[in-house]
């Protein structure tokens, strides 16, 4: 979706509110012109006959009830001989007339578009060129539900929604602090899609602010549906497998980030809200840890981070040992491994990557078709499929237990998918022309490149190798919550970002 020079749809010289009713009501039906949701609705007065005025809005956006309720008729219903004659008419129906707990007076065009396309109903006055916003937002949502991709056994069971203000309301329930901000902006030349960068003044380095707005300003493009619309467009390293910029649907999750100092951006029409800088732990790290006694905590971030190796080094691993280093294995299972593949006509590479290649196809197709019916394909297709190979001898029956155990071992780690599935087939490649060794130089390649990553300045593998036990109470392990000091991160962050230039 390029960018391309925005067509405005009205003649800015021309386009101006006047004092007709008539001009301005055919001003917006031009600018909306054949779209049949557009509504215009004439109101009169019943004991004022020369009163005109107008709303229009969008069906389908608002709330009826509503408009007819507090605008429609108290308009045609008001007595004006009641009010003091002096009175400004305008001022009188804005005052004493409307119900309403938001009524805005302007007369900029671009602003009243933005308006009426979020909701909003627009109040025009026969004799006077300005004109009343009125908040009528009405339009169904989804109700705040737990999130699939992120459950939890203990903890909140909210989750964000596709609405913008729903999602920031949800976090200013659990952060009842006055340095909590929320700044609006748009993106999308077409969509205008308003996204909120939300942190904790004095906590979220200035720097990082700084960062964050500058790259937004140079965002071009056309429409922004989803949050990874951004991601994509303002993280440091585009190309790479490593997220920088993490994300989630939890607005304890998010709360967590930003009472530690991070930057979270939420985005109109999507439940995913992102959170930066981030950081390589954190890829191990849910919101569960937080929620549980920290020595089984522990045990299970150490567990994720031993699934991540692997994840990425089992099929490897398989192919080192029976092709290269085959003095490691025990006798009788090298024997038996030998026997297994005695009528396999197929290298053991290209054993491995067609059983990776059919294992990841069924798990897309398990994702992508409906979910009753997702989890049999899966599981059918990987009995059915793995026990006839074997028994065509196509495959042999070890290859098939790396792949299952690979796999599994990847679902710790669910959002590391895409780093998994790059690493393991740079692994397998590896070590088919160099064995073990190619697997170590492999890891270390990893460890150098991920070295090399920052995120808006921040180190990517920061407090990674560290030796001070400050900088370790919540990376491999969880420490006990006495322990941990919600300004670690800060301090450490300005820290690293203190003389650093801009990198961007």
């Amino acid at each position: 979706m390029v960018k391309e020079s925005k067509k405005t749809k009205y003649n800015s010289k021309e386009s101006s509110l006047k004092k007709s009713l008539q001009h301005n009501m055919k001003l917006f039906s031009d600018i909306f012109i054949d779209d049949g949701t557009f509504k215009v609705r004439t109101i009169k007065n019943r004991f004022n006959k020369e009163l005109k005025c107008c709303v229009i809005y969008f069906e389908g956006m608002i709330d009826n009830s509503f408009i007819s309720a507090t605008i429609i008729e108290p308009i045609m219903n008001c007595n004006f001989s009641d009010f003091e004659s002096n009175k400004n008419l305008f001022e009188l129906i804005q005052n004493e007339i409307i119900i309403s707990t938001y009524i805005e007076i302007t007369n900029d065009i671009q602003k009243i578009i933005e308006a009426i396309t979020l909701g909003d109903t627009i109040v025009f006055l026969e004799g006077f060129s300005d004109c009343m916003v009125i908040n009528t937002k009405g339009w169904k949502m989804r109700n705040i539900t737990e999130p699939s991709t992120e459950k939890t056994l203990r903890g909140p069971k909210e989750g964000f929604t596709e609405s913008l203000i729903t999602n920031i309301s949800l976090i200013r329930r659990k952060v009842r602090n006055p340095n909590l901000r929320f700044q609006f902006r748009e993106v999308g030349s077409e969509t205008n899609t308003r996204i909120c960068m939300c942190y904790i003044e004095g906590i979220a380095p200035q720097k990082i602010l700084d960062e964050l707005n500058s790259r937004l300003d140079k965002i071009d493009i056309n429409g922004v549906l989803d949050s990874e619309y951004i991601q994509e467009m303002i993280t440091d390293n585009p190309l790479s497998p490593f997220e920088t910029i993490g994300s989630s649907e939890r607005p304890d999750v998010i709360v967590g980030k930003v009472l530690e100092g991070r930057v979270a951006l939420l985005v109109d029409g999507t439940p995913f809200a992102l959170t930066l800088p981030f950081l390589f732990m954190e890829y191990f790290q849910v919101n569960e840890d937080y929620y549980a006694n920290f020595f089984f905590t522990s045990f299970n971030r150490l567990l994720r981070i031993l699934s991540f190796f692997f994840s990425v080094s089992v099929p490897s691993l398989y192919v080192a040992l029976v092709n290269y280093n085959q003095e490691m294995l025990p006798t009788p299972l090298l024997l038996g491994i030998s026997s297994a593949r005695e009528s396999v006509p197929f290298p053991t590479i290209v054993e491995a990557l067609a059983m990776l290649i059919i294992f990841e196809i069924l798990r897309e197709a398990g994702t992508r078709i409906p979910s009753d019916m997702g989890q049999a394909v899966s599981i059918v297709g990987a009995l059915v499929l793995g026990q006839a190979a074997v028994e065509a001898r196509i495959v042999s029956a070890p290859i098939v237990i790396v792949v299952g155990l690979t796999g599994i071992v990847a679902l710790l780690n669910i959002k590391m998918k895409g780093v998994n599935i790059f690493l393991r087939f740079i692994f397998l490649f590896l070590a088919s022309i160099m064995g073990l060794y190619g697997i170590v130089f492999g890891f270390i390649g990893v460890l150098i490149y991920t070295m090399g990553l920052s995120s808006f300045g921040v180190p990517y593998m920061l407090k990674v190798g560290t030796i001070k036990m400050e900088n370790i109470k919540d990376t491999f392990i969880r420490s006990p919550w006495w322990y941990l000091n919600l300004n670690s991160y800060k301090v450490t962050v300005k820290t690293t970002l203190k003389g650093k230039k801009d990198r961007y």
